[in-house]
């Protein structure tokens, strides 16, 4: 018998090279926020707002707002606590005590707005929050649920000494920048400072067995 023809084999189907992966796009950059570019745009006008002229040169300016926003800071603070002292003070001179520091507390008060002011008379910018005052302040706080009268007394009769230091500083720098006029302030506010360390050492001080 024959044997039946064997059917032809299909020729294979040619090989195809595999596809490439497309290459990433590169992403496109976000635009910027509406936020950040009003932001970029006001910032310089705003800066600009608040630069007031002046003949004093910019290290001048920035020197000198910086030494007085941070006596500004100290005054704030000693301010504050000498009407802790004044709130919470007690005893037998109860009335003394109270009113002495309550005089002190308005002088010292008084001091803040020329202090502030002046730094924006030379274009500077000064404290803008009880943040700042506590970030640059240099007098400490006493939180203490109670101290002795004369404590208190001796407390700020210290700290009045550290503010007078604190202000020849700027002082000295006043001199260096030709500032006549932030020095002029200071030399009142040194013998304002002084006068509150001589009543606090005067009242203060401990009597003999007379009384005196």
């Amino acid at each position: 018998m024959k044997k039946p023809a064997s059917t032809p084999k299909k020729p294979a189907a040619p090989k195809t090279a595999a596809a490439k992966p497309a290459a990433a796009k590169p992403a496109a950059a976000k635009p910027a926020s509406k936020a950040s570019a009003v932001k970029a745009t006001t910032a310089p006008r705003r800066a600009s707002a608040l630069a007031t002229p002046s003949d004093l040169s910019k290290d001048a300016t920035r020197d000198l707002s910086a030494a007085l926003s941070r006596l500004l800071a100290d005054v704030f603070a000693l301010y504050l606590k000498t009407k802790n002292f004044h709130w919470h003070v007690s005893g037998p001179h109860f009335r003394d005590y109270h009113l002495l520091l309550d005089d002190q507390a308005s002088e010292l008060f008084a001091m803040t707005d020329p202090i502030a002011e002046r730094v924006r008379k030379i274009g500077g910018n000064t404290i803008r929050s009880i943040g700042h005052i506590a970030r640059d302040k240099r007098i400490s706080d006493n939180d203490a649920e109670y101290v002795q009268p004369l404590d208190m007394l001796a407390e700020l009769q210290q700290d009045n000494k550290s503010l007078t230091v604190y202000m020849r500083e700027v002082h000295d720098l006043c001199d260096d920048y030709h500032d006549i006029a932030t020095a002029s302030l200071i030399e009142n506010w040194i013998d304002q400072t002084e006068q509150r360390t001589w009543f606090l050492f005067e009242t203060s001080r401990r009597g003999d067995g007379t009384g005196h």
